[in-house]
C-alpha cells in the first residue's frame, strides 16, 4: 500500500491488522465507539478541531488539575516553616508565565504542533530529540496514571476509610473508560467532560476567593507571624538553610507545572488559524493554574490546613472553610466531586497527545510504524491503547501512591522542559537582527536555568523514592527507539541496493499497441504497490518471468494510506491523492516501456487492508480473468520483532480475497 507524504517508498506503510475483521461494524462497536468517518465528509476537519474554550478544556485541564497534588506536595515539604508559603505562591505565579510564555513563542516557531519531541529535534539535532520524545511518552503515560490516582484520592477523601480498598480498582475502571472514549475521538471526548470543567472553575474559585477574603480581618496577624517565621528561620537555619529549605519545597512542588506543554503538541487538534487558537488556549491556561495554585498556597496558609490521614489538603481547607454553611456538606462534595472529575478530564491530555508524539516518532522510524496509522474513527488507535495500557502498568506497579507517581513525572516533564528552553535559547541567541532578540534570548536562558534546578533537585532528592524507575525506563525507550531506527534503516539499505541493481535495465521506446489499457476479455495482473521503489519494481518483473508469456496486461493498484503525519486538512488528502497517481503513472510508464499494456486504480484511506481489498475485488468486476499480486519482504531469519515493525498487509487482503473467490500470489523480496 501507498504511505502518508511524510513517509518514504512503499515499505514505509503503515503496519495493518493480521485478521479479518468483519465488512459491517457490529452493533457493540457502534455503539461504544461510533459509526466509522469517512474522509469524504465535507467539513470533516473543520469539526473534528477544537475552538480556544474547548482546547482549554481538553488540554488545558492538564495544567490546572495539578493544583489537586503540586501545591499539596510543595507546601508539605516547607515543613513548619509554612511561612514561606507567600514566597512560594510568588514563585508558583512566575515560573507558570515563564514557561507559558516560552511555550507560546514555541508555537510560533512550530506551528504544525509536536511538542518537545520536534523542539529538540530540529534545534538540537535527532540524538536529543528522541530522548525528548522518549522522556515525553513516559510522562504522558503517567500524566494519565497520576492524573487518575490523584482523582481517587479526591473522591476517597470524604469516603470512610475502611472502603479505601475498592480506591485501586476504581481507577483501574477509570484508565478503561477513558481509553474506550478516546478511541472515539478527541472531540467527542472533550464535549463530554465540558461540565466537569466549569463545574471546577466555579467551585474553586468560591474557595480560594471566599478562603481569601473571610482571612482578611486576619491579615495583619499572618503577617506578624510570617515575619516572625523569617526572623526565626534566619536564626536557626540561616540565609543559606532558608533558601535551600525554600528551594527544596519549590522544586518538588514541580508537579504544579506539568501539564502547560500540552498545548504546544496538540496543535493539530486547534481550530484555524491553528497559532492564535493555541497561544489564546496557552493564556487561558496560565492564568487559571498561576491564580488556582497560588490562591491554594495562600489559603493552606491562612487556613493553618495540615495532613491529615486518608484526606486531600483541598479536602481539608474546604470542609473548614464551610463548616458553618447551611449547605457547606454539599458544597464539600460538590467541590471534590468536580476536582476527582477534572483530574479524570486531565488524563485526556495523555491520550491526546501520546499518541501524537509516538506517531511523530514513528513517521521518523524510530518507533513501529503502525503508531502513525488512523482508525476509521480518525483516531490513533494503537497509540491510545498503547498509553492506556501502559498508564494501569504504572498504577499498578505504585498502587496508586499520588506522592510516588508525581516524583516520577515531574522528572521527565522538567527534562522536556530543559531541552525545549535550551534549544530555543540558543536558536535565539544567533538572531541578533530580529526583533525582541535579547528579550527572547534572555526568557528561554532564564527558563532552562529555572526547568534544569528542578530537575536537578528532583532527581537528587528523589533518586531512590522512584526517581531511578523514570530515568531506567527513559533510557530503555531511548535504547529500543535506536534499536528500531538500526532495523528500519538495514531494510532500507537492503531494498535500496534491489533497486539499483533492477534499475539497470536498459529504457525502451514505448510500443504503439502498449499505450492501450489491458484488454478485460484477456488474462491480466493486479499488482498491489506502495511506492515506486524496489520491492514494487522487483514484483512486477518477477510476475512476468514467474508466468511468462501468460498475462497480456497490468493494471497497478495503490491505496493512498492517510496516517496522522498527513492527516492535516483537506488539502492535505488532496495532495496524497495527486501523490499517489503520479506514483501509480511512473509504473505505468515502466511497463508500457516493455510493451505490456498497463493501467492504474487507485483509493484513499486510512485502513490499507480494507480499502485495498475493496480496492482489488472492485477491478475483479471489471477484469475477470485477474490474478492479483503483492510483494512481500522477507528475512533470512524470521524473528518475533518483526511482525510488529513491519505490516502483514498482503497477507491480510490475501485472506479477504481467498475468502471471496479470487486468487492472490506474495512474491516475496530477500532482505539479508
Amino acid at each position: 500500500m501507498h504511505a502518508s507524504p511524510s513517509h518514504e517508498s512503499g515499505e514505509t506503510t503503515p503496519a495493518a491488522p493480521t485478521t479479518q475483521t468483519p465488512k459491517r461494524t457490529s452493533l457493540l462497536r457502534r455503539l461504544v465507539i461510533g459509526r466509522p468517518r469517512s474522509l469524504s465528509e465535507r467539513g470533516l476537519f473543520h469539526r473534528l478541531t477544537l475552538i480556544p474554550f474547548l482546547a482549554w478544556v481538553g488540554l488545558g485541564a492538564d495544567g490546572l488539575s495539578s493544583s489537586a497534588y503540586g501545591p499539596e506536595e510543595a507546601f508539605r515539604h516547607l515543613g513548619e516553616h509554612t511561612y514561606l508559603a507567600v514566597l512560594l505562591a510568588g514563585m508558583t505565579i512566575m515560573t507558570v508565565f515563564v514557561i507559558s510564555t516560552a511555550y507560546r513563542q514555541i508555537i510560533e516557531e512550530f506551528p504544525h504542533g509536536g511538542g518537545g519531541y520536534v523542539v529538540a529535534t530540529k534545534l538540537l539535532g535527532e540524538r536529543l530529540g528522541v530522548v525528548s520524545g522518549a522522556a515525553l511518552l513516559v510522562d504522558y503515560v503517567l500524566t494519565i496514571t497520576v492524573s487518575v490516582a490523584a482523582a481517587g484520592n479526591v473522591f476517597f477523601s470524604f469516603v470512610p476509610l475502611q472502603w479505601h480498598g475498592f480506591k485501586l480498582p476504581c481507577e483501574v475502571l477509570a484508565i478503561v473508560g477513558l481509553t474506550t472514549l478516546n478511541i472515539r475521538g478527541v472531540r467527542e471526548s472533550v464535549l463530554v467532560l465540558t461540565p466537569i470543567f466549569l463545574v471546577f472553575l466555579a467551585t474553586h474559585a468560591v474557595l480560594i476567593g471566599w478562603g481569601v477574603f473571610a482571612r482578611v480581618t486576619e491579615l495583619p496577624a499572618t503577617a506578624v507571624h510570617i515575619g516572625t517565621g523569617f526572623r526565626e528561620g534566619l536564626t536557626t537555619l540561616g540565609l543559606g538553610g532558608l533558601v535551600m529549605r525554600f528551594l527544596h519545597a519549590y522544586s518538588l512542588g514541580g508537579g504544579t507545572y506539568t501539564g502547560i506543554e500540552a498545548v504546544s503538541n496538540g496543535l493539530q487538534l486547534m481550530r484555524e488559524p491553528r497559532v492564535q487558537t493555541a497561544r489564546r488556549t496557552m493564556l487561558y491556561m496560565a492564568f487559571s493554574l498561576a491564580i488556582t495554585a497560588a490562591g491554594l498556597l495562600l489559603c493552606y496558609l491562612l487556613w493553618h490546613v495540615a495532613l491529615e490521614p486518608g484526606k486531600t489538603m483541598n479536602a481539608i481547607l474546604a470542609e473548614r472553610l464551610a463548616s458553618d454553611w447551611r449547605y457547606g456538606r454539599e458544597f464539600v462534595l460538590v467541590t471534590l466531586v468536580s476536582e476527582a472529575a477534572l483530574l479524570v478530564v486531565a488524563a485526556q491530555a495523555g491520550f491526546m497527545d501520546g499518541p501524537r508524539v509516538l506517531a511523530n516518532m514513528a513517521v521518523d522510524n524510530w518507533l513501529p510504524r503502525r503508531f502513525a496509522a488512523l482508525s476509521d474513527r480518525l483516531t490513533t488507535q494503537n497509540g491510545i491503547v498503547l498509553m492506556g495500557a501502559a498508564s494501569l502498568v504504572a498504577l499498578l506497579y505504585t498502587a496508586g501512591d499520588v506522592q510516588h507517581l508525581v516524583v516520577m513525572y515531574s522528572i521527565n516533564v522538567f527534562l522536556t522542559f530543559s531541552l525545549s528552553m535550551l534549544g530555543m535559547a540558543l536558536t535565539w541567541r544567533v538572531r541578533k537582527r530580529r526583533p525582541n532578540h535579547r528579550f527572547w534570548t534572555g526568557l528561554f536562558t532564564f527558563g532552562f536555568l529555572l526547568c534544569a534546578t528542578i530537575l536537578t533537585i528532583t532527581v537528587m532528592e528523589k533518586f531512590r523514592v522512584g526517581g531511578w524507575v523514570t530515568l531506567v525506563v527513559t533510557g530503555s525507550v531511548v535504547l529500543l527507539c535506536y534499536a528500531i531506527r538500526a532495523h528500519y534503516r538495514t531494510v532500507s539499505r537492503g531494498l535500496s541496493g534491489l533497486q539499483a541493481e533492477l534499475a539497470l535495465a536498459p529504457p525502451r521506446s514505448i510500443p504503439k499497441e502498449a499505450e492501450l489499457p489491458p484488454d478485460p476479455a484477456e488474462p491480466t495482473a493486479a499488482l498491489l504497490v506502495a511506492g515506486y521503489g524496489g520491492l514494487g519494481i522487483h514484483t512486477f518483473l518477477n510476475v512476468f518471468r514467474v508466468f511468462p508469456g501468460h498475462f497480456k496486461g497490468v493494471v497497478f493498484l495503490s491505496v493512498g494510506v492517510v496516517d496522522s503525519g498527513g492527516f492535516k486538512g483537506e488539502a492535505e488528502v488532496h495532495r496524497l491523492r495527486v501523490q499517489t497517481e503520479d506514483m501509480l503513472g511512473r509504473y505505468v510508464q515502466l511497463a508500457r516501456g516493455l510493451g505490456i499494456r498497463a493501467a492504474s486504480r487507485l483509493a484513499i484511506g486510512t485502513d490499507a487492508v480494507e480499502e485495498g481489498a475493496q480496492l482489488c475485488l472492485e477491478l475483479a468486476r471489471e477484469y475477470q480473468r485477474t490474478t492479483f499480486f503483492a510483494g512481500q519482504v522477507l528475512f533470512r531469519r524470521e524473528r518475533w520483532f518483526q511482525r510488529l515493525l513491519h505490516n502483514e498487509t498482503a497477507y491480510a487482503i490475501q485472506k479477504r480475497l481467498h475468502w471471496a473467490g479470487q486468487t492472490m500470489v506474495i512474491l516475496p523480496a530477500r532482505v539479508r
